[in-house]
């Protein structure tokens, strides 16, 4: 008799899941790991220490929250051993799929015995709208779980290597990596691409999300923070950030805004994103890691899609 574990990519996808009423238990994987520094060895101590460090002086994310939230969650995750068909639930976007690799990876450690598949939402009709899985109603979601996609080793392997590259000091050989085809993740490549634009650009030393902040702010002139949070939630392409993230963006770039209720442009906020000037003269915090990266070590270039070292 096989048993089955489900691993979710968050809380209000898990409550989802259980009225769906499928056989087997259900982890949620609490972690947003596109953002901040992120070693190799999932779920070692050292791991967790880093995250919770970051966590705690970015986010205000308490010991005790951290050990009740993510940590147990863990543990649980580590005390499902005997399930020997392991089902992932994530989603397209760059938040999603950077949990999903290293979940992979930890699982091609701990539980080498398991058949893993996947359940990924994203392309969903013929439109080119990308859906979260909570979007899909119950019997898409019963379809794509009867059709989920089963890992071979080399799909599994290649997620691992992914990850490895993702918490490497030097985002270039991720920008090298051209085969995502070749493999079971439909999303991956787009994913990565969105990754490496969030390097600053050499025109004005902000990445791709903090000039469409800008640029919404500039041309959309909402009327209020509320509504500035909402515009840009809905216009971020496949990010998959939530608000707590775009807060925290939004604090950083405080210097290129005079208001938020209404929303305006500093003088030197306009003169960034048009690209006269550089952000590079404003950045405070030079220890800001995606991934194993130092985010302001690299600059995008957005004539030729590559990264440079500085």
């Amino acid at each position: 008799m096989s048993s089955l574990l489900h691993i979710t990519n968050g809380d209000s996808f898990t409550e989802r899941l259980n009225k769906l009423n499928l056989k087997g238990d259900v982890i949620t994987w609490r972690e947003m790991l596109c953002e901040g520094k992120t070693l190799t060895n999932v779920g070692s101590e050292s791991f967790w220490k880093t995250r919770f460090e970051f966590l705690n002086k970015n986010y205000k994310v308490s010991k005790s929250w951290f050990i009740e939230k993510t940590l147990k969650e863990y543990r649980s995750l580590c005390n499902h051993k005997q399930q020997d068909q392991i089902v992932l639930w994530f989603e397209y976007d760059l938040f999603c799929q950077i949990n999903m690799l290293a979940v992979i990876s930890w699982l091609l450690t701990h539980r080498k015995y398991a058949e893993i598949s996947l359940v990924c939402s994203g392309k969903e009709d013929k439109t080119d709208k990308l859906y979260s899985l909570n979007e899909l109603s119950d019997e898409q979601l019963l379809n794509k779980y009867n059709n989920r996609v089963v890992l071979n080793q080399d799909d599994i392997e290649y997620a691992d290597y992914v990850w490895q590259l993702y918490c490497s000091n030097n985002p270039i050989r991720l920008e090298n990596l051209t085969d995502f085809e070749d493999y079971h993740f439909d999303y991956l490549g787009d994913a990565i691409k969105t990754h490496l634009k969030r390097f600053p650009s050499i025109a004005n030393g902000l990445n791709e999300m903090e000039n469409n902040i800008l640029r919404v702010g500039l041309d959309q002139k909402p009327k209020s923070k509320t509504d500035f949070l909402n515009t840009i939630l809905s216009n971020q392409g496949n990010l998959g950030f939530g608000d707590t993230q775009y807060q925290r963006a939004l604090q950083r770039l405080k210097p290129l805004f005079t208001s938020m209720n209404p929303v305006r442009l500093s003088k030197k906020g306009k003169q960034i994103l048009e690209q006269q000037t550089n952000y590079y003269s404003c950045i405070q915090d030079n220890d800001v890691y995606l991934g194993g990266a130092l985010k302001y070590n690299f600059l995008y270039n957005t004539d030729s899609n590559r990264i440079l070292k500085l």
